[in-house]
């Protein structure tokens, strides 16, 4: 059976191609009189046509396409990141090619190649690193990118990131609320911004507000995960035996400190109060449920996604960057601290 074209359903539909293949693109269907584009896309679906997008792109030298750039699709920050993307591509007409990086710059940038000879018309680029050489090289030669949830140093691209300095400005006045006044900090890894970004956060709500601040109560781990959080807990509780709150770099790290928790028998929170970062899903499951920092993270994938196609409708745009403001989510994991005697 011979496959429909574009010329079968503008035959069908009583329209001229063109007239029929903007109707059949989202981004383009506005142009076309609501009921002529109801028509031509019932047609269509009769005849069981389906566009040919690589077609489309070598006749206009657009692909439809942007390309996102993952560093850890096993991360649950990640998913309502990229769904929020999808929710504002799809009806301009554009889809997503993932990719997946392990925070390995070398995979990182054969991902991206692969992308671009995929004729993606741009990226949304969530990496960890602060150092990167090859998004410098991606701007001078104008590849249209938006950075998200991180900033990487000295290059200038659009971006949209979390708070970070606010969120832990919540997380430590909170704790300092309860009564806590030796309070560690669990840091991401210092070779990312947000690792960065956040245990400068922290030292300055410590300093501001006149509390212990040892640097032996800073340990950084050296990755976002739930087994570097938990050896940098137990490096902090063999450091500082005496301190009675954790702020976590990330939910992840959180979750190892429940794993010391439960390995050497500390209350929580009765002993040791701890606050994560992000409210991935289902930390109300946990015991105790963790009070965390809430991001909104499909809305800042959504807003990756609109600068993105701005960048593209207007290459010589300005970059810009946006911070989303963040929440305190109160759970079972924070308390007042005991009193001793």
């Amino acid at each position: 059976m011979q496959t429909p074209t574009l010329r079968d359903v503008a035959d069908a539909a009583g329209v001229h191609p063109a007239t029929a293949s903007r109707a059949l693109n989202p981004a383009t269907r506005g142009l076309v009189n609501a009921e002529t584009a109801r028509r031509v896309m019932k047609v269509a679906e009769g005849l069981g046509y389906r566009p040919n997008p690589i077609a489309r792109g070598l006749k206009t030298s657009k692909s439809g396409t942007v390309g996102l750039v993952i560093p850890d699709l096993t991360n649950p920050l990640f998913p309502p990141i990229v769904r929020g993307i999808e929710d504002v591509l799809e009806p301009a007409g554009y889809s997503g090619l993932i990719v997946n990086t392990d925070n390995d710059p070398q995979r990182e940038s054969a991902q991206i190649e692969l992308l671009r000879s995929r004729q993606v018309e741009g990226l949304i680029v969530a990496t960890a690193l602060i150092d990167h050489p090859l998004l410098a090289r991606l701007r001078r030669e104008g590849v249209p990118m938006v950075m998200v949830n991180r900033r990487p140093d000295g290059v200038d691209l659009p971006s949209i990131t979390p708070d970070d300095a606010a969120g832990i400005e919540l997380a430590v006045a909170h704790l300092v609320a309860l009564g806590h006044t030796r309070i560690g900090h669990l840091a991401g890894p210092l070779t990312t911004s947000t690792g960065v970004a956040r245990r400068r956060a922290f030292r300055n709500a410590v300093r501001d507000r006149d509390l212990d601040g040892d640097p032996a109560l800073v340990v950084t781990c050296e990755h976002w995960t739930e087994e570097s959080g938990a050896d940098a807990l137990r490096e902090l509780l063999d450091r500082r035996p005496d301190v009675t709150a954790v702020v976590a770099g990330n939910d992840l790290i959180a979750l190892g400190c429940y794993d010391v928790f439960a390995e050497r028998g500390i209350a929580c929170p009765d002993r040791i109060s701890v606050v994560g970062f992000n409210d991935m899903p289902f930390l109300d499951k946990l015991a105790p449920p963790l009070t965390t920092i809430s991001v909104p993270h499909q809305q800042i994938g959504a807003e990756a996604a609109r600068m993105l196609l701005d960048a593209i409708a207007e290459p010589d745009r300005a970059a810009r960057s946006v911070l989303l403001p963040l929440s305190l989510v109160l759970r079972g994991s924070t308390a007042p601290p005991q009193r001793a005697g």
